[in-house]
């Protein structure tokens, strides 16, 4: 086979490095039977001293089943500047949650422009959250302990026209998992559990 054609071939099967026909396959399995889309992640944490923990993920539950493949977990610690009374251990939770927004907002761009057959050349985001400290410390009630605002600056270069862009980014940000749980109320339960 002629090496041009292997090229030609690849690229219409693959776009944006997603492979096209394993997301058709994805998308008619899930149509077929709803319950393969049910998926449930987990994390570990266990606190070290002061402000450093650190949180380990491996095993999920999705496609109707446990995944095991992942041979050795991924470990992250949580730390927090001097300033936070942390002796910079790692980033601290707040900075991990703008990480997974960034992470799950270009994912979730790439997908779904590969959906629609627009090649990405690049994408690149900044993020900023505002959090004012008097919530986490209940020095005012009326201040929220979280970020009261995030934003995202992107530059994408794509081979569509900006309305097209524009499109896929107001798409993107409800279709985004991490965005779309930030941007609404999600029930979150603290259950303490007696060790024997």
């Amino acid at each position: 086979m002629d090496m041009q054609v292997a090229m030609q071939e690849e690229q219409v099967n693959s776009l944006n490095g997603m492979d096209l026909g394993k997301m058709a396959q994805t998308v008619e399995a899930l149509k077929r039977d709803p319950l393969l889309a049910r998926f449930e992640f987990r994390a570990r944490n266990e606190w070290i001293d002061g402000g450093e923990n650190r949180s380990t993920i491996r095993d999920f539950y999705g496609a109707g089943a446990e995944d095991t493949s992942r041979s050795a977990p991924f470990e992250f610690v949580n730390g927090e500047p001097p300033v936070l009374l942390g002796n910079n251990e790692g980033a601290n939770p707040v900075e991990f949650l703008l990480h997974a927004l960034a992470g799950c907002v270009t994912t979730t761009t790439v997908l779904h422009a590969a959906a629609r057959g627009i090649r990405i050349e690049s994408i690149s985001t900044q993020l900023r959250g505002a959090i004012d400290l008097q919530g986490l410390l209940a020095l005012d009630e009326g201040v929220p302990a979280g970020y009261g605002s995030i934003r995202i600056d992107m530059e994408i270069k794509a081979d569509c026209s900006d309305d097209e862009l524009d499109t896929l980014l107001h798409f993107v940000q409800g279709h985004s998992p991490v965005c779309n749980t930030v941007c609404r109320p999600v029930p979150v339960t603290i259950v303490r559990n007696v060790k024997a």
